[in-house]
């Protein structure tokens, strides 16, 4: 019965059917029979016809008053759809390390919302395999994490290159051979470390050291380049977050290895030394990661293509 309400509201904003066919280009007989079906459904006349201008019945005033809540719905609604795909509202799930959601998550997203300000973010902090469940599960839209995994499900993009270099206590003597090695967080932040020449890990065989689980890319790695070395460590603990392990050697308990992107971030240097190694596997990628063939908001597939390289 309020298919055709348009027909109706003209009449009633015009106050002649002669008027309104004239608005709607169409005929007044032809407005007048499409008026006339409607009131046919509702059993009931909708106009007064014998007034000049033509005026509402009793039951046309409700008519009238409901077409106008639904047509004020339906435009709410186009504004809304509007909205979505101009990116002026929406949500975004996305999940990191706690590293990230400390460190990396929060800056993107205050970017993003200079340009997006109603897009809003949910932030889960969780290890990566619980975070990679979450993605496969449904319940993220996008993680950010640097593991490297071969799962066809997961389609990567890649954020950011970041390098692991050696953090080592000022406190051990064997950082007085290797005064030109060294380097600080300012030559970090300016990227002048990577110009640097780099130490042989070989050189810290009697020290202990702090190491990440082997579920961590940065545990896996460090493992990978001290078999390289031929070194059996001295483990003073093992953990779970590279933040930690880092905050663990700043306290001086032992050598960690840690991302350029962490030591960036965090800052500090007071008590630590920083060294690079010369090893293809210190490099890698941040990525962004989503579900192969999983639905993505426009505001999340905005968000990605702002921050990542493909």
């Amino acid at each position: 019965m309020f298919k055709n309400k348009e027909y109706v509201l003209t009449v009633y904003k015009e106050g002649s059917f002669t008027k309104a066919a004239e608005k709607l280009f169409i005929s007044q007989p032809s407005l007048s029979a499409s008026v006339k079906r409607i009131e046919d459904k509702i059993s009931a006349p909708i106009f007064d016809r014998s007034c000049n201008p033509v005026a509402l019945t009793e039951v046309g005033k409700e008519y009238v008053k409901f077409a106008l809540d639904i047509e004020n719905k339906e435009k709410e609604f186009a504004s809304y759809i509007s909205d979505h795909e101009n990116l002026f509202v929406g949500k975004i799930r996305i999940g990191g390390s706690s590293f990230f959601s400390s460190f990396v998550l929060p800056e993107l997203i205050s970017e993003f919302n200079k340009d997006y300000p109603k897009i809003q973010f949910e932030i889960f902090e969780d290890s990566t395999k619980n975070l990679m469940n979450k993605l496969f599960c449904g319940d993220l839209d996008v993680i950010i994490d640097n593991s490297r995994t071969d799962d066809e499900w997961i389609v990567p993009h890649a954020y950011k290159k970041e390098r692991l270099i050696i953090a080592v206590p000022k406190n051990l003597k064997i950082n007085e051979k290797l005064i030109k090695y060294a380097f600080t967080v300012q030559d970090v932040i300016s990227g002048k470390h990577i110009y640097k020449d780099g130490v042989d890990l070989g050189v810290f065989k009697n020290e202990k050291f702090i190491l990440l689980n082997h579920e961590n890319d940065t545990g896996k790695r460090a493992q990978k380049l001290l078999r390289k070395s031929g070194i059996t460590p001295k483990v003073a603990l093992h953990l779970d977050q590279q933040l930690t392990a880092y905050n663990v050697t700043c306290s001086g308990m032992g050598i960690t290895f840690v991302s350029d992107t962490l030591v960036k971030k965090m800052g500090l240097d007071s008590q630590v030394c920083y060294y690079k190694l010369n090893d293809d596997i210190t490099t890698r990628e941040i990525y962004l990661y989503v579900k192969k063939n999983h639905y993505l908001s426009h505001a999340c597939r905005k968000f990605i293509e702002r921050n990542t390289e493909n």
